[in-house]
């Protein structure tokens, strides 16, 4: 099997308010990396992970939108398509917490 080609192909977004730490779960998820001094995301990011299980080669399309509020009202055109969705907070910023919801509702739109 080739490179390029896959089993399956999954498209997953990361949402939650701006400085939850969705860039850092990317990067550490899709590079292995962590950055201390992560810059906030202007848009979207978009990364890949490939992996084999069993006999199945899968590609996961990682995208990491912007919490900003200025951003809001084009983040959700990338959330069509995805396969799944990961909601993310900052344990200490209960706002962070509250805000959840309006990710939530926003998906599910």
């Amino acid at each position: 099997m080739s490179e390029d080609t896959y089993d399956y192909v999954f498209k997953v977004i990361l949402a939650g308010e701006s400085g939850v730490g969705k860039s850092s779960i990317l990067r550490r998820y899709c590079q292995d990396r962590f950055n201390l001094d992560e810059r906030f995301t202007v848009g979207i990011e978009f990364r890949t992970r490939t992996m084999q299980i069993d006999t199945s080669q899968i590609k996961a399309q990682i995208w990491d939108t912007a919490g900003n509020e200025r951003f809001r009202a084009l983040t959700p055109m990338y959330f069509r398509g995805a396969h799944g969705a990961i909601l993310v907070y900052d344990i200490t910023n209960h706002q962070s917490f509250r805000n959840i919801q309006y990710w939530l509702d926003t998906i599910l739109d």
